[in-house]
């Protein structure tokens, strides 16, 4: 790795100019010598807060490749920087680059849980699992200073409604209380991201997320404390972590994961041009071998759009990998399940209290 052109503490390492945008933005040199000359600090790596207020925040799933029917993002943009994100592509629809801007530039919702309480006390409204969240993570670095999901578990709680959480951050045990009331009425599932088990891999791919023992003990804490969880082996990277696949289905078994899930990589949009320079900075020896078998999983190309297939990846690299996630669960999920949330409560609870008649 060329430490002179790596940005550390980021995944991607370009700002790909937004599609949708007529101009291109870069910071000069001339601004950075006048801001010196001035005493100001015109740091280009930081992370900003923008608030926004968007006029809803539950969104129907439609994609057959997402396990979810309902979703909610409470922020867009993630600064955990996961250099394979497929929601990077998001941001370019609020006017900003996937690349850094994706996890500099991070937009706050700050009335999410006021929102959320108006659409799950509507009479039209009937109890589905809503999931925190499709676009971000729930509980990224943001969520320490903003608290946002926290206001709206609390919500979920308060109408004994069921929400599902896919995270990889451990700030989620800081809500541990309302995790552990929530699952007494079956009313919570969390999804925990463990994608690799060498920390070296981690804080390349993953540059700001939580630590993987601290994952594997978030995993056993809330298995400790009755809340299901499913482990997200996603993605799945030939050449990457696709050796790790047994191991990795071990250790979350082993720390009480009761199912797991996975995807086969994709570079979908923007993201293929964004991962090829990352990954020519980081893993320049093996880039075009890892580039190549990524492709290979998809039909020749790094971007795969077909429903139904371009999560799950074709062709002998992926029957490889599907093969050791069969064998993962007959071998270490045998006899578990993960339970199916309760949907029947809530609407005994529409007023925020249980009714009467």
């Amino acid at each position: 790795m060329n430490s002179e052109e790596f940005i550390k503490g980021r995944g991607a390492q370009q700002n790909k100019t937004n599609k949708f945008s007529e101009f291109s933005y870069e910071m000069r040199d001339d601004f950075l010598e006048f801001c010196r000359l001035e005493g100001e600090e015109a740091d280009k790596n930081k992370t900003q807060y923008l608030p926004i207020f968007p006029k809803t925040i539950v969104n129907k799933v439609t994609s057959i490749d997402v396990g979810m029917q309902y979703s909610m993002n409470p922020y867009q943009g993630c600064e955990h920087g996961c250099i394979y994100c497929y929601a990077r592509n998001t941001h370019e629809f609020w006017g900003y680059s996937p690349g850094l801007d994706f996890e500099r530039k991070i937009l706050i919702k700050q009335n999410a849980h006021l929102l959320l309480e108006e659409k799950i006390r509507s009479k039209r409204w009937q109890a589905q699992t809503i999931v925190l969240s499709g676009n971000t993570d729930c509980y990224q670095p943001a969520e320490n200073q903003f608290k946002i999901t926290q206001a709206c578990l609390k919500v979920f709680l308060k109408y004994k409604h069921p929400v599902g959480i896919i995270t990889k951050n451990a700030l989620i045990l800081r809500d541990l209380e309302l995790l552990k009331e929530l699952s007494k009425d079956n009313l919570i599932g969390v999804n925990i991201s463990v994608t690799t088990l060498s920390e070296k891999t981690r804080r390349i791919l993953e540059p700001r997320t939580t630590t993987i023992k601290k994952r594997l003990e978030t995993i056993r804490i809330l298995s400790e404390n009755g809340i299901p969880v499913n482990a997200m082996l996603a993605p799945i990277i030939p050449g990457i972590n696709s050796h790790e696949v047994l191991n990795l289905a071990k250790a979350v078994a082993d720390n009480g994961a009761l199912s797991f899930a996975f995807t086969v990589v994709r570079l979908n949009g923007a993201i293929g041009q964004i991962f090829t320079d990352w990954i020519k900075k980081t893993m320049p020896d093996k880039a075009d071998k890892v580039l190549h078998q990524i492709a290979e999983c998809h039909g020749g190309t790094l971007n795969d759009s077909r429903f139904g297939i371009r999560s799950r990846g074709e062709g002998h690299l992926a029957k490889q990998i599907h093969d050791l996630m069969k064998l993962s669960k007959r071998t270490y999920f045998k006899d578990r399940v993960f339970p199916k949330l309760n949907t029947n409560l809530h609407e005994g609870y529409k007023d925020g209290q249980m009714r009467l008649f």
